[in-house]
């Protein structure tokens, strides 16, 4: 399918990275920071008991389900309170956590890729993370980035890809939104009135009842490709 477009919005995570392996990193850097600082947190809250702890909070305070740094920064703060660790301890424990974060592996082809078409179009990340893309290192290659946090609402709702829109200074209909989450990413972008690219490295079925992506893919070089080959797309005036 080929049609005009002036700007791109992008999801992170399982989009640019995967996250399981940062996942599982930031459980092991946690829990050695607390072993060493407040051991009896740590035997209290091993990483499947701090998983589980977890798990709770989130779903104790669903509305802070668009601010996932407060959720974890919450989540540490019960483990040191039910353990009688030192509150002090809550800054660089969640500054350990953080620091991992944002330390990604990206997909083979995503860094590549993501050069060549943010030097086609302007690039906004949209995204219900919480990676630094200045930590990550790859800032210089966005225009900006709109997390649900700042936004104050995560996606499926509309109102974030609106804002994103509005920063970008482009209709609803000229910004292509890109990601992999089926729900989050394409469907929400659709309903909001963006065009859509899922990126299906699993090679996963659609499932989605009524809706579909304008466009698939399984990696981002080939979403660099399509841009190559659509010549309106360089058009944006």
């Amino acid at each position: 399918m080929t049609f005009p477009i002036r700007a791109i919005t992008l999801d992170l995570d399982d989009t640019l990275w995967p996250f399981a392996p940062i996942g599982a990193r930031v459980e092991q850097t946690l829990d050695a920071f607390l072993r060493e600082h407040s051991p009896a947190t740590a035997d209290m809250y091993p990483i499947e008991k701090m998983r589980d702890l977890r798990t709770r909070v989130f779903a104790e305070n669903a509305h802070l389900m668009h601010d996932l740094s407060a959720l974890r920064q919450l989540t540490i703060e019960h483990a040191l309170r039910d353990s009688g660790g030192d509150l002090g301890l809550l800054d660089a424990a969640y500054e350990v956590f953080y620091a991992e974060r944002n330390k990604v592996e990206y997909y083979p082809d995503s860094l590549a890729a993501l050069e060549r078409i943010a030097a086609q179009v302007p690039v906004a990340a949209v995204t219900n993370g919480n990676a630094d893309l200045d930590r990550v290192g790859i800032g210089h290659l966005f225009a900006f980035t709109l997390g649900s946090r700042e936004h104050g609402v995560a996606k499926p709702d509309a109102s974030i890809f609106h804002a994103a829109c509005d920063r970008l200074s482009c209709a609803h209909g000229d910004v292509l939104h890109v990601g992999d989450h089926i729900e989050m990413d394409v469907a929400g972008a659709a309903r909001a009135g963006l065009r859509t690219c899922w990126i299906n490295r699993e090679d996963r079925r659609w499932e989605h009842p009524t809706l579909a992506p304008d466009l698939e893919f399984d990696m981002l070089t080939a979403l660099a490709d399509w841009l190559d080959a659509v010549p309106t797309v360089a058009d944006r005036t």
